[in-house]
């Protein structure tokens, strides 16, 4: 891998690029008018369907595995800028998250990258003790792995994406009302359409050594249940119930993920104030201006919604 094939433009290097963070700031560094960065997709499966669109959108896709050290050299050869992500859910072991974000820092120094994103969230416990929320611990305490580099903290929101892809969305009863069971409790739940957070890590690499440094939270918007609830309600044509449930409650339910889930709703129920002072919208905004509220993402997938809730009646 060569500087050389980006004459004149700095290459960002986008580790999870078929990814939801990863695959959005790809897309986002290729759609800027100005062409200020060459864009090179890391993805251990080049050959995917997800890479070759990107290839085709004009990235340079390139193989690299987190868990393989040895494939890390060659993919961040000449790479001025580097976006790191790591993915709990892929195998829900922090453990194995903490040894991958170990072995992309040490790339990165050994690279000589003058800038470095990193998708890191709170370390629950304070950095002592067993997990309490393994897929927001282990990132925070890979932390340290990259306080000696050029690097800019990111802290993601939760994606309201996942009321869609994790079947979180509002569930026709048997009488045909749509209920809405989240562990939310009176909170307000800080959130952000998936896509949008490339947009606002697109901006961090524009502004480079001015964010080093840095932590930056990310959020479309800050809402609570009902809220959200109304909201949907005016995208769907007809009422949506908001139905707050304990957390423990929803951790028991039987699909992968669910009790990890849980801790973490749990913690932003606990630490809603200090959660979303660190995500600012207003901040997001200003680093992408065509970031979605909750209304516009919800209308932007009013078909998949209505899809999924079924029919009115179609419960009776």
């Amino acid at each position: 891998m060569s500087a050389a094939l980006h004459p004149g433009r700095p290459v960002i290097a986008v580790f999870g690029a078929t990814g939801a963070q990863g695959g959005g700031l790809v897309r986002a560094l290729l759609r800027d008018p100005w062409r200020r960065f060459a864009v090179r997709a890391l993805t251990r499966q080049p050959a995917a369907r997800a890479a070759r669109a990107l290839a085709q959108a004009g990235a340079e896709v390139v193989a690299a595995d987190l868990d393989r050290p040895g494939t890390l050299a060659a993919a961040l050869e000449g790479a001025h800028g580097v976006f790191g992500v790591t993915d709990f859910w892929e195998h829900f072991s922090p453990e194995r998250e903490l040894q991958q974000a170990a072995q992309l820092a040490a790339a990165a120094a050994r690279a000589g990258v003058r800038h470095l994103v990193w998708s890191t969230q709170e370390d629950t416990r304070g950095g002592a003790g067993p997990w309490a929320v393994p897929q927001m611990d282990a990132k925070g305490q890979a932390d340290a792995f990259f306080r000696a580099l050029p690097t800019t903290y990111l802290l993601a929101s939760f994606y309201w994406d996942n009321f869609i892809h994790l079947g979180l969305h509002p569930q026709r009863e048997p009488d045909g009302r749509l209920l809405w069971p989240l562990p939310l409790g009176e909170a307000r739940l800080s959130g952000i359409a998936a896509e949008d957070i490339g947009g606002c890590v697109a901006a961090l690499f524009v502004q480079g050594e001015a964010v080093v440094g840095e932590r930056i939270g990310l959020a479309g918007e800050q809402l609570t249940g009902p809220q959200m609830a109304l909201l949907l309600s005016r995208v769907l044509g007809e009422p949506v119930h908001y139905q707050a449930v304990a957390p423990e409650a929803f951790g028991r339910q039987p699909f992968p993920g669910a009790p990890e889930m849980a801790r973490m709703f749990a913690y932003q129920q606990a630490q809603e104030a200090g959660y979303c002072a660190a995500r600012a919208p207003e901040l997001a905004r200003a680093l992408h201006p065509g970031l979605l509220g909750f209304a516009q993402w919800a209308q932007s997938r009013a078909d998949v919604l209505r899809h999924l809730a079924g029919a009115p009646g179609a419960g009776a």
